[in-house]
């Protein structure tokens, strides 16, 4: 039985099928992404969605849909289905499916009439190119089936209209043809593995809707070029395949390339497994490096994001080696800020004043999973660099308090953590002075370098001065943000302390090194269980405090405003459970599997096998924002590994 397998009646439920999406990435910045049922419902969704290098590297989509017809005694069945203007679906050929199952490679079963026919899909590791296997399964008389391609070549945040800028031109390749729309974009070629008939038939397709970006009140309607169809016959037990790319490709050796992926695929057949098929897709390789994705399917890349899932994302399903690339890459460019001062063309957010920290935690979770010793010869200067980097108060904003060693920084006219939402230019929360996870986090780095460096004469003279800063601000610590209700002030801004009860004190009770006694961080964690857990995750902030907005919904003004004030996010149970296990050690570990099982609910919901960037406080606990995000897959996942070394 597969684990991600949904029957008729769930796939022609269009309440029901429509909010299930999937995704597939060719770990180059590539995707698919679209709805089970074929139905693009973002503007970001399509066949084929490239980054472009001469364009900024932004996600374009090319290949919108491909919409196919089983022809039978001169009758067409159309199998494909678009929102139009008002609401309505055309064609409706959601109605047709039988099943469909996402264990190995998304696979859609058709029945029209007498007619099976099954569809998969898959994508070409490393190249942009999408490849679609249709077998005809049964059938009692002869069968055609017409493919029409809805093109749009446009940036995947855009929306096009009809225009007579487009160029028309269709050139005959080898079982196909290929066309590109506008200047500066790349050739779309359209092939396959027998040779079809293609047929002249150019119209625009106008006023397509996609329903998530009429619900998030932004544009949402557009116009698709469709400059004609091709036509092949099939026989039952006939596999014929179908592929678009930006490179022209021997039609004999498709099977053979469709073939040698599927081989290489781990089945999503548990929690674990389609936790690990989503973080692979966050990979990025390219001519200028290894990079983490933040999420799909509009996300970039971010230095925070990346320094936060990339353990998760790759020590948890022993990807060592993809751990030291993304790394090396991303540390170049945080050595070469510390250096100079210059960011980075491709990671943003490199001079953020927490992105040292996060690196150093990177870091620490890569010498548990591999080894003190080689985290030691690999990266003891780039760790070195970066503690005396900020005990000289070289960062522009981030600063060592003489008096009492805490970090200090100005988060009132620009977000420096990452609860970042703004409005009109300015911090919905203005997160400012002594932030609470950056002060733990430099703590923990500091007791880490120390620990790391024990014993080792060469590294004494720095490790004292570690150790000495540390002790500086441990007991400040305590007296900073521990008040007298138990939990920890989000951030102390002279002799303002933020009363606000958020999740940011998770990061400060789950880190390996913290000033806080066992006591006080099981004091911490008791209000932060029961204000803030929920089965998606913490909430950004609980429900008893001023400005509660549990859903994130409505305008975008009214999602920026509710970004961070409630709504619930998986990364952070990464830090509960460490917490939590922390804590009550043996006997928590039963705890923290039960909380897991609400993410693993979530294999069958949104994305599917993956997580959202963020769930509503109150239930239901619906997902929203970004379809798959790289810190919820990456924290869960950890969570995973540390109950299985539990349980060891």
């Amino acid at each position: 039985m597969s684990y991600l397998k949904f029957d008729k009646n769930l796939m022609i439920n269009l309440e029901q099928s429509l909010p299930k999406e999937m995704l597939r990435t060719n770990q180059s910045g590539a995707y698919h992404c679209t709805t089970v049922v074929d139905c693009n419902t973002r503007k970001q969704h399509g066949l084929l969605v490239i980054p472009i290098p001469e364009m900024g590297n932004k996600a374009h989509v090319l290949l919108s849909s491909l919409d196919e017809t089983v022809i039978q005694h001169g009758a067409p069945f159309n199998l494909g289905i678009h929102r139009y203007q008002g609401g309505v679906y055309s064609p409706m050929g959601h109605k047709y499916i039988r099943e469909f199952d996402c264990e190995s490679v998304p696979r859609t079963t058709y029945r029209v009439g007498g007619v099976i026919l099954t569809k998969e899909k898959i994508f070409i590791s490393h190249e942009n190119r999408i490849l679609i296997r249709y077998t005809l399964v049964e059938a009692h008389s002869p069968t055609t089936l017409q493919f029409r391609p809805f093109l749009a070549f446009r940036e995947s945040n855009s929306l096009v209209v009809a225009n007579d800028a487009i160029n028309r031109e269709i050139i005959p390749v080898n079982n196909g043809v290929a066309t590109c729309l506008y200047e500066g974009y790349p050739t779309l070629y359209m092939q396959f593995s027998r040779k079809p008939t293609w047929v002249d038939n150019p119209n625009w397709y106008k006023n397509i809707e996609y329903q998530k970006d009429l619900e998030r009140g932004v544009p949402y309607t557009e116009d698709l070029w469709v400059p004609g169809y091709f036509e092949i016959p099939i026989k039952k037990g006939e596999s014929i395949i179908f592929s678009a790319g930006t490179s022209e490709v021997s039609p004999r050796s498709l099977n053979k390339m469709y073939e040698g992926e599927i081989a290489s695929r781990t089945a999503r057949s548990s929690f674990y497994n389609c936790l690990k098929n989503a973080a692979k897709q966050f990979y990025v390789t390219d001519q200028d490096g290894h990079y983490i994705i933040s999420g799909f399917p509009w996300g970039v890349i971010l230095a925070r994001n990346t320094m936060m899932s990339l353990p998760g994302l790759t020590l948890t399903i022993n990807h060592r080696q993809d751990f030291e690339d993304i790394m090396a890459t991303a540390g170049a460019a945080l050595k070469r800020y510390m250096e100079t001062g210059e960011t980075d063309k491709r990671i943003a957010g490199i001079d953020l004043p927490d992105i040292p920290l996060w690196a150093v935690w990177a870091i620490q979770q890569y010498a548990k999973n591999v080894g003190a010793k080689e985290a030691l010869e690999r990266y003891g200067d780039f760790l070195a660099e970066i503690a005396d980097y900020i005990l000289d108060n070289k960062h522009p904003n981030l600063q060592v308090d003489a008096e009492n060693g805490l970090l200090l920084t100005s988060g009132t006219s620009t977000p420096v953590s990452w609860m970042n939402s703004q409005l009109n230019g300015r911090p919905v929360i203005p997160r400012t002075g002594y932030l609470v996870e950056f002060n733990a986090l430099w703590y923990n780095a500091l007791r880490f370098l120390a620990a790391l460096t024990e014993d080792k004469p060469e590294w004494e003279e720095r490790r004292e001065r570690w150790v000495e800063a540390a002790d500086k601000m441990a007991q400040p610590f305590v007296d900073t943000f521990l008040n007298d209700y138990g939990y920890l002030y989000d951030y102390v801004n002279g002799s303002y302390a933020d009363p606000q009860v958020r999740p940011n004190m998770a990061v400060a009770i789950g880190l390996d090194y913290s000033p806080l006694d066992r006591r006080q961080r099981k004091r911490v964690l008791d209000v932060v269980t029961r204000e803030l857990l929920t089965p998606k995750g913490l909430r950004t902030l609980s429900p008893k405090s001023y400005g509660y907005r549990p859903f994130y919904l409505g305008s975008p003004e009214e999602r920026e405003l509710a970004l961070h004030q409630g709504p619930a996010r998986p990364w952070l149970m990464g830090f509960y459970a460490d917490a939590y296990l922390r804590v009550f050690g043996m006997s928590g570990v039963g705890y923290i599997d039960r909380m897991l099982i609400g993410f693993e609910d979530e294999m069958v919901q949104g994305c599917i096998g993956s997580l959202s960037q963020l769930y509503d406080g109150n239930p239901p606990y619906t997902g929203r924002g970004a379809v798959s995000h790289a810190t919820n897959v990456a924290e869960v996942l950890r969570t995973l590994t540390t109950l299985k070394k539990f349980n060891a």
